[in-house]
This record gives C-alpha cells, structure tokens and sequence, in this order.
C-alpha cells in the first residue's frame, strides 16, 4: 500500500498547480485523506484533509484559494492551489488512512511529496 504525489513545480506568484496523490496496492478501502506541507525550518502543517464522504476543512491561510477533492474511482486526492504566494513555497505531502487488504488493519500512510516553489 502506496501513495505516489505528483504536479508540483515553479510557479509565479498568483499562479495555480494542481497536485495529485493516487493511493495503490492492497487496498480494501481509503478514509480520510489530506495535503500537509513542510518548508524548511518549520514543522509539517496542514493544508486540507477530506473525508470519504467529500467533507473538508482547511487550513485558515489556503481557504478560499485552496481546493481539495478525491475521485474515489481512482483513489486519488487533489489539491488545486491558486493565488499562490512566495509563502506557499513547501514540500506537500499526501497523507491517507487506509485498510490494507493483506493486513487486514487500518494504516496511516504518507506520500513521499513533491516540491512546490512559488518564485518570479
């Protein structure tokens, strides 16, 4: 049981990127999923988490020009940033709750992340 992150990247300041996480392996079913981020210095914070069921919440600096959402037919999380800030710069993590079908015991497992810089 994986998750692989993909879709970050340089951008400009008050330009978009959309991140994906698909989940894979021996899957029997996905709770919770999120996006965390760490940029250096700082602790890993949350920018967004949904539940199975599509409720969300966010972190109070990304609501409004974040967007979280998860196609359950694929096992994979989005995160649409827009606006984006100098600040947003961070490695985002995926982050997902899921029961392995081997195991047959709920997990907590993390993407490896990818890289996000916003620079002109």
């Amino acid at each position: 049981v994986q998750l692989q992150a993909s879709g970050g990247g340089l951008v400009q300041p008050g330009g978009s990127l959309r991140l994906s996480c698909a989940a894979s392996g021996n899957i029997l079913r996905i709770g919770d999923m999120g996006w965390y981020r760490q940029a250096p210095g700082n602790q890993r914070e949350l920018v967004a988490r949904i539940s199975g069921s599509g409720s969300t919440n966010y972190a109070d600096s990304m609501q409004g020009r974040f967007t979280i959402s998860r196609d359950n037919t694929k096992n994979t999380v989005y995160l649409q940033m827009n606006s984006l800030k100098p600040e947003d710069t961070a490695v985002y993590y995926c982050n997902a709750g899921m029961l392995s079908r081997l195991s047959g015991r709920w997990g907590d497992y993390w993407g490896q992340g990818t890289q996000v810089t916003v620079s002109s």
